[in-house]
């Protein structure tokens, strides 16, 4: 029996992005500068942040964005703290919401299914689910030996690193690679590709199959 394909919507344009983040916020940077370059239409009209020390929440200031501080830890479990922190993003208007670096489980309610993305920082299925995030997924690329790693963008679901691929990028891994530069390349990548993702779902044009994503 073929499997029944569900059809996305398109959204509006601009695109309103919420975006979730836990550290640094590079990947935040880079959407802000995508949308103020022209790259990509659409608004960041939130920030949530998993914690108050994360270094997200000052380039969301610099950038004029309101900002939550939302911890997991003030939930009983990963389905209440999804459903604050999608209540957030509703409250704040937003079509989309991006992970952008963002350790915490979510629960993700029935009405965001298929407009919460993350991307990750390595080929899935391979180097991903709980524990892999920033330096340990280069490091255990390189230790394994690889030719190649990239990045992918993916819809969210309720595991980690688990919902159906939008779009990937490669890149070598390097005889004399260090996780640092094996980073640096990879994030390079990550630039281009979650702006574009954004834009392609944004598009209307996908459609789900399964556990694959087609352009209709």
């Amino acid at each position: 029996m073929a499997e029944e394909a569900i059809d996305l919507p398109g959204l509006p344009s601009p695109v309103r992005l919420a975006v979730c983040v836990s550290g640094g916020g590079t990947t935040l940077q880079n959407l802000i500068h995508s949308v103020r370059s022209g790259e990509l239409a659409a608004e960041v009209v939130r920030v949530i942040a998993s914690g108050p020390s994360c270094g997200a929440i000052g380039r969301a200031s610099a950038a004029g964005i309101d900002c939550t501080v939302l911890k997991a830890s003030d939930f009983p479990d990963a389905a209440a703290y999804g459903e604050a922190v999608f209540a957030d993003c509703e409250a704040a208007g937003a079509d989309l919401v991006l992970l952008a670096g963002f350790l915490k489980r979510v629960g993700v309610p029935d009405a965001w299914r298929y407009r919460v993305l993350n991307i990750h920082p390595s080929l899935i299925p391979a180097f991903c689910g709980e524990g892999f995030y920033g330096r340990r997924v280069h490091e255990a690329a390189l230790a394994r030996g690889v030719k190649v790693s990239g990045c992918t963008v993916h819809f969210v679901d309720d595991q980690y690193d688990h919902g159906p691929v939008v779009m990937q990028r490669c890149v070598p891994v390097l005889s004399d690679d260090t996780p640092e530069r094996l980073a640096a390349r990879v994030f390079e990548q990550e630039c281009q590709v979650y702006p574009e993702a954004v834009r392609l779902v944004a598009s209307g044009r996908l459609s789900v199959v399964g556990r694959r994503v087609v352009e209709r």
